[in-house]
């Protein structure tokens, strides 16, 4: 299955010039939603970790349903306000803006590995921000994981020194 195909891509959002690559027509599709899963499940066995840390919103929709096949801890990494328990706070830019994630500062300790799935790799940004984290809070990043990877943006450069793997990869 050719799942570029069913990722719906929508020009001038969220703002004028940025071309949108919505996986919510991937994940309508129950054997585009199941092959992505597969092929992000046959990047991650590849490597030893022992969680897979993800951003919300679109990042659990993909990071759970591989942590459970693989039989690993899932930790969220969620927006300002969101987790109960003590954070680690962490701000970061983003390729139309700026944002900021929080974790649980008990999710994770020295010694642990964690691979970081999310849906786009574009800026960087939010994944090197998890990186940030998992690595204050003592855990080592084997690689990070992407349903896509918008090649013409600056993601891998700033990843640069961490393994990085994508499953469909946009050009341009």
């Amino acid at each position: 299955m050719n799942l570029i195909d069913t990722i719906r891509v929508v020009e001038d959002y969220p703002k004028a010039g940025i071309s949108f690559k919505d996986i919510t027509t991937l994940l309508h599709d129950p054997k585009a939603f199941r092959a992505g899963i597969d092929a992000l499940v046959e990047l991650a066995v590849n490597y030893d970790f022992d969680y897979i840390l993800a951003a919300e919103a679109r990042g659990f929709v993909l990071g759970t349903p591989i942590a459970y096949v693989l039989n690993k801890g899932f930790i969220p990494v969620r927006k300002p306000g969101k987790l109960p328990a003590e954070v680690y706070h962490y701000e970061y830019d983003l390729e139309y803006g700026t944002d900021a994630l929080e974790i649980h500062r008990d999710s994770l300790k020295e010694g642990d590995r964690v691979l970081i799935v999310d849906d786009l790799l574009a800026t960087g940004g939010t994944s090197s921000a998890m990186i940030k984290m998992a690595e204050k809070l003592g855990a080592t990043v084997v690689a990070c994981l992407y349903l896509i990877e918008l090649g013409f943006l600056p993601g891998r450069d700033v990843l640069d020194g961490y393994e990085v793997k994508s499953v469909v990869y946009y050009e341009d």
